[in-house]
C-alpha cells in the first residue's frame, strides 16, 4: 500500500512540475506571460478574454478600465525604493478610424478612481488634476493630443499627479543597428513594450520603447531625474488604466513583469496571447473603397503617357561643360530623389534660411544628408563649385565631410555625411532630448577645437569657418562633436592676409573687430570658439533676449562671476554640479579669454588646444571688463539691427540671427 501511494505521490509531483505556468509572483515581483490566472483587480470595462488577453477597453465610447495588483507594493523608504518593470501592449484602431485616447501604467495610493473617461485616462478628473495629494506617478501612452495638458501627438509622458507631463517625446525606439531614432505609432494595432526602470541612488526614472520583437533599446526614449520619496506613500498598488473617447479603440495588455527589488524578469514572447482579428469593414466601406480605387485606375490609365515625359523632366539637371572635370564629385539629381523617397517631408532633419536639409539612403544603405541651396545667380557659378570641390578635400574626424553636390534649375543640392545624433544645441536647449553630462560636453570641447586647429593650420590652405556656434556642431553615433556648415568658410594661403569683405556670422559669436573692418581671421574664429565654449558650460546661449538685463550678454555674466570669485556659478545648473571642477573652471575662464576685446590677446587654437589638455598653463585674466568684446555697444546693435531684412537669415528662433552682407569682394 505505501508502494503505491508513494508511486501516487511522484506522479502527482511530475504532473504539476509539467504544467506551464503563464505567471509566477512573491511579495515583490511577479511575471504574466498571458493573464489567465493572473492575481488582478479589474474595474470599469478590463476583463481577461479566454486566452489570456487582458483588454482594458473596448469599442464602447466612454469608458474606462483598469487593472491592478491585486496586493499593495511596499514603498516604504527604508526599504529601496528603485523599481523595474515591462509590459507588452496593443492599441487597436477600430475599423478605419484612428482615434481614442491611450494607456497609462500607474502607481496609486488606491485601486479605486474618481477618475473619467476621455483625455483624463481614467485616472483624474477636473476637480483633482494637478494635486499633490494624488500620489501618482504615471506613464502615460498617448495617441491623441489634448490642449488643456499641452501635450503632443502620439506621445509618451511622465506624469506626477497630473496630466500635464513633467517630460514628454513622441512615440520612437533608438535602433541600436541603425544607430538612429525610429518613430512608432502607438495606435497603429501592432504590439509594443515599454520597460520603465526607476535608480533611487541616482533618482533618475528612464522609460523605453521598442516594437515587440526588438531588443531593449540601449539609449531610453525619456530620462528624467525625480525623487520618487516625495510622491509615493508606504503601500502603493501598481496597474493600468485606460479610457477611450468619442471614438474608440481597443487596448490590450499581453503580458506584463514586475519587480520591486531588481530587474524585471524578461517576457516571453513565444507565449504571449495573440490579439484577436481585426474586425471585418461593413460592406458600405468596401463599395467606397472599390469605387475609390477605380478612379485610381482610370485616371493611371489616363496619365500614363504623360508620366514619361515629365518623368525626364523631372530629374531635369543643369550641367556645364567646365564641370566635366568636377565629375566624380557630382551626384546625380536621380539619384538624390530616390535616396531622400522624393524630398519627402518626413526625412527632413534640419531647416534654416539656407534652406532644407532631407535624411537619405544610397542603394549601398549608406546614409547621407542632402542640403537644397536656392541659387539663382549664375554669375561666379563655376568659382563657386570649385571652392566647394575644394573643401570637400577636407579630412579631418571632427569635420563633417562634404561628399559631393548636384545642380538642378535653381537650386544647388550639397551631400554630407549623416550625423545620427543632429545638432548639438538641440540637446543643450530643448526639453524633449536627454542632456549631455560633462564628460560628453568637455570632449565635444576638444573634439571642435580638434578640427578648428586642422582647418587653420593643418591642411594645405588656411580655412576660416566664420559661423562657428552650437547649432553647427553635429553629433555622429558616438556622440563625438563635428563641425559642419562650410557655407560661409573662405579659403586662404598660408603667409597671406584674408581680403574678404564680406562680413558674416552668427549674433553673439561675432568678433567686434568683425563688424568694424568686415575682415574675418582666425582670431575671428578664436572669438566665436570663446562664445561656444561659454554657450556648452553654462547651456546658455550667447545673448538670451528674454533674460535679465545682467544676463543679457553671456560674457559679460560669466566674467561678472569670474570678478566675484563666482565663476562655477555659471555653470549649466542641469549638471547638477556633476563635473570636473577644474575642468569647468578652465574652460569658462578659457571662453573669456578667446573672448578678448584685442585679437592679439586672444589665444590661437593650437595653444587652446594645450590648454584642454592640460599641456600649458591658462593665463591670468584681465581684471577690466572693458577688455572683452561684446554687443553690448550701441554701435554695433545699430549695425546689427539696421541691416537690411534681405541680407539677414534665420538661424536661431530665440536668440541669433545669421548675418551676411555683401560690401565687395569674396
Amino acid at each position: 500500500m505505501a508502494t503505491v501511494l508513494r508511486s501516487l505521490h511522484l506522479l502527482m509531483i511530475l504532473y504539476i512540475s509539467s504544467i506551464p505556468l503563464n505567471f509566477a509572483q512573491d511579495e515583490s515581483q511577479f511575471i504574466y506571460n498571458g493573464f489567465s490566472q493572473a492575481n488582478l483587480y479589474l474595474d470599469g470595462i478590463a476583463e481577461i478574454l479566454p486566452n489570456g488577453l487582458l483588454q482594458l477597453t473596448n469599442s464602447s465610447n466612454q469608458k474606462l478600465g483598469h487593472a491592478f495588483y491585486q496586493l499593495p507594493i511596499n514603498f516604504s523608504t527604508i526599504s529601496s525604493l528603485s523599481f523595474s518593470t515591462n509590459f507588452v501592449f496593443a492599441m487597436v484602431p477600430q475599423e478605419l478610424e484612428h482615434g481614442g485616447h491611450g494607456i497609462a501604467f500607474a502607481i496609486s495610493p488606491s485601486r479605486s478612481f474618481n477618475g473619467i473617461e476621455s483625455q483624463y485616462l481614467g485616472l483624474f478628473n477636473r476637480s483633482n488634476n494637478g494635486l499633490t495629494s494624488n500620489h501618482i506617478l504615471a506613464i502615460e501612452l498617448d495617441p491623441v493630443k489634448s490642449p488643456e495638458f499641452e501635450d503632443i501627438d502620439n506621445h509618451v509622458g511622465i506624469d506626477v499627479n497630473d496630466l500635464r507631463s513633467l517630460e514628454s517625446a513622441p512615440a520612437a525606439y533608438y535602433s541600436n543597428e541603425e544607430r538612429r531614432d525610429i518613430s512608432l505609432e502607438l495606435i497603429s494595432g501592432n504590439p509594443m513594450q515599454l520597460w520603465i526602470d526607476y535608480d533611487e541612488v541616482e533618482k533618475l526614472l528612464n522609460v523605453t520603447l521598442a516594437p515587440i520583437r526588438t531588443p531593449k533599446p540601449n539609449w531610453p526614449l525619456l530620462s528624467r531625474p525625480i525623487n520618487l520619496s516625495e510622491i509615493v506613500l508606504e503601500s502603493m498598488y501598481v496597474g493600468f488604466s485606460a479610457s477611450t473617447g468619442t471614438v474608440a479603440s481597443d487596448h490590450y495588455i499581453l503580458g506584463w513583469s514586475f519587480n520591486k527589488s531588481g530587474q524585471a524578469q524578461s517576457l516571453d514572447i513565444s507565449r504571449l496571447p495573440t490579439l484577436p482579428p481585426r474586425r471585418k469593414r461593413n460592406e458600405k466601406r468596401i463599395v467606397v473603397i472599390w469605387a475609390h480605387l477605380i478612379v485610381v485606375v482610370v485616371l493611371l490609365l489616363m496619365i500614363t503617357g504623360a508620366v514619361y515625359y515629365f518623368r525626364r523632366k523631372k530629374y531635369e539637371e543643369v550641367r556645364e561643360d567646365w564641370e566635366s572635370e568636377y565629375g566624380t564629385h557630382r551626384f546625380s539629381y536621380k539619384s538624390l530623389y530616390k535616396a531622400t523617397k522624393g524630398f519627402k517631408a518626413k526625412e527632413i532633419i534640419g531647416e534654416g534660411g539656407f534652406g532644407k536639409v532631407y535624411r537619405g539612403t544610397l542603394p549601398s544603405n549608406e546614409q547621407i544628408a542632402v542640403k537644397r541651396v536656392s541659387h539663382d545667380s549664375q554669375q561666379g557659378m563655376k568659382e563657386f563649385v570649385a571652392e566647394i570641390i575644394s573643401m570637400g578635400r577636407l579630412r579631418h574626424r571632427n569635420l563633417v565631410r562634404l561628399l559631393g553636390y548636384c545642380r538642378r534649375k535653381g537650386e544647388l543640392l550639397l551631400i554630407y555625411d549623416y550625423m545620427p545624433h543632429g545638432s548639438l544645441d538641440r540637446f543643450l536647449y530643448s526639453n524633449g532630448r536627454r542632456h549631455l553630462n560633462w564628460l560628453q560636453r568637455f570632449q565635444i570641447l576638444k573634439g571642435v577645437a580638434s578640427g578648428l586647429l586642422y582647418l587653420h593650420e593643418g591642411w594645405e590652405q588656411i580655412v576660416i569657418h566664420r559661423d562657428i556656434k552650437a547649432g553647427n556642431v553635429l553629433l555622429d553615433a558616438e556622440m563625438n562633436g563635428r563641425l559642419s556648415d562650410f557655407g560661409l568658410a573662405r579659403l586662404y594661403d598660408h603667409d597671406t592676409n584674408s581680403q574678404t569683405t564680406l562680413v558674416a556670422g552668427t549674433v553673439g559669436y561675432m568678433a567686434l573687430e568683425l563688424t568694424r573692418t568686415g575682415r574675418a581671421t582666425t582670431y575671428t574664429d578664436v572669438y566665436a570658439f570663446g562664445a561656444f565654449m561659454l554657450e556648452v558650460a553654462s547651456g546658455r546661449r550667447p545673448i538670451e533676449r528674454m533674460a535679465m538685463a545682467e544676463e543679457l550678454v553671456l560674457v559679460d555674466w560669466v566674467f561678472e562671476c569670474w570678478s566675484k570669485g563666482t565663476i562655477l556659478r555659471a555653470s549649466d545648473p542641469r549638471l547638477e554640479g556633476n563635473y570636473v571642477v577644474e575642468e569647468m573652471v578652465l574652460v569658462l575662464k578659457l571662453g573669456l579669454l578667446c573672448s578678448h576685446v584685442n585679437p592679439a590677446a586672444r589665444p590661437n587654437m593650437r595653444r587652446v588646444m594645450q590648454f584642454l589638455n592640460g599641456d600649458a598653463d591658462l593665463p591670468n585674466i584681465p581684471n577690466d571688463s572693458a577688455s572683452f568684446g561684446t554687443f553690448t555697444s550701441s554701435e554695433t546693435f545699430d549695425f546689427l539691427w539696421s541691416t537690411p531684412s534681405s541680407f539677414v537669415q534665420s538661424s536661431d528662433p530665440s536668440m541669433s540671427s545669421t548675418v551676411s552682407i555683401l560690401k565687395g569682394g569674396g
